[in-house]
């Protein structure tokens, strides 16, 4: 598989630049929901195509939006409407799902701020942006339990629940590996920051009743399966067992990677962050076949759409999230080498 030119992703470029609002924020869909974590995710695809201008307007507005502890507010993706009729997403009854301080939607910052620095190399930019990774840093890790585990929110009158996230805690995970990335490039000592990270990865390798304690299990989820893979915190011989285990529950052949494991629904940015833990967990051969199975997701113009109910093969919703772009790009960049950040999340660093 060839490395594609960048004009490939023409369509790409135009969604997420098309859905940017004027203060430099990028929502679900025009005129929905923004949370930081997929906002960020556009944002890094933009890094990718060379778009720095409207990539830093992104950055911008979270710096301009963050609140006093580290935080920002967010909306959860399950509070997204979809209009059944139309199969597209709706701004009606969008406002009555309630806010919140997510850890993992804060720590994502140092992601993105770690991705810009290696293609741009920016040291000036990247040192301005420090104050606001490590106060989402500090919000995060001020969350973390005892057991290693972090909390999935703060704790507010509609987050009561003493609980974590697998998927979340393994993108912290992550995150924080980038944070610690970039306090070492500014001679900033963050050995606290390591033990943490330490810490939370043992809890995802071996405290799995740390997770999903209040609520149902999420193990349905596909992103439970894979990103703790992803995340580096499995040892080789783990990662390749996880992959394995529920390979067939989650993987349709020819096209991608199930969101839950008893729908038959394909997701873009699943399989695309499926793509990245391949390529994590030294998978190379099967990561170019699953980034080339994304091709029947493009419409002509080139833009990905986000799903598909592949028994009928129809896509659903008809909608093209701007981070499903972003994890198009992230997967191609992870494969292809198209920028210095290429490894930025398939490097275990354990």
């Amino acid at each position: 598989m060839h490395a594609p030119d960048l004009g490939y992703f023409d369509g790409a470029r135009a969604t997420i630049l098309r859905l940017q609002n004027a203060d430099g924020s990028i929502p679900w869909f025009a005129g929905g929901v923004i949370d930081p974590w997929n906002h960020l995710e556009a944002t890094m695809g933009l890094h990718i195509l060379g778009e720095r201008a409207a990539a830093e307007k992104a950055i911008a507005y979270l710096q301009n939006s963050q609140l006093d502890d580290g935080s920002w507010w967010g909306q959860l993706g399950s509070a997204v409407p979809i209009d059944m009729e139309l199969h597209q997403f709706t701004t009606d009854g969008m406002d009555t799902g309630h806010k919140v301080r997510d850890t993992n939607f804060t720590a994502y910052i140092a992601s993105a701020v770690y991705h810009h620095h290696l293609i741009f190399q920016d040291l000036t930019y990247t040192q301005n942006l420090w104050p606001c990774v490590e106060a989402a840093i500090t919000f995060v890790l001020g969350l973390q339990y005892d057991e290693g585990d972090i909390r999935w929110t703060a704790r507010d009158p509609d987050t009561p629940e003493e609980d974590s996230l697998v998927t979340g805690n393994s993108s912290i995970h992550k995150s924080l590996g980038h944070a610690i990335k970039l306090g070492t490039v500014l001679g900033h000592r963050v050995d606290h920051w390591c033990v943490a990270r330490e810490r939370l990865g043992h809890a995802l390798a071996h405290r799995p009743e740390r997770f999903d304690r209040t609520w149902g299990s999420k193990a349905r989820y596909s992103m439970d399966w894979y990103y703790p893979v992803l995340s580096g915190a499995l040892d080789p011989t783990a990662a390749d067992e996880r992959l394995n285990a529920r390979w067939d529950s989650f993987v349709i052949d020819g096209f991608g990677c199930r969101c839950v494991s008893d729908e038959p629904w394909v997701t873009v940015a699943e399989s695309a962050e499926l793509v990245l833990a391949l390529m994590a967990s030294g998978k190379t051969e099967q990561a170019v076949t699953h980034l080339g199975w994304l091709d029947r997701f493009r419409d002509a113009n080139g833009a990905y759409w986000m799903g598909m109910q592949v028994e009928e093969e129809k896509f659903w919703p008809v909608e093209q999230p701007a981070w499903t772009a972003g994890a198009v790009l992230l997967a191609h960049d992870a494969v292809h080498r198209l920028t210095p950040a290429h490894a930025i999340f398939v490097e275990t660093d354990r």
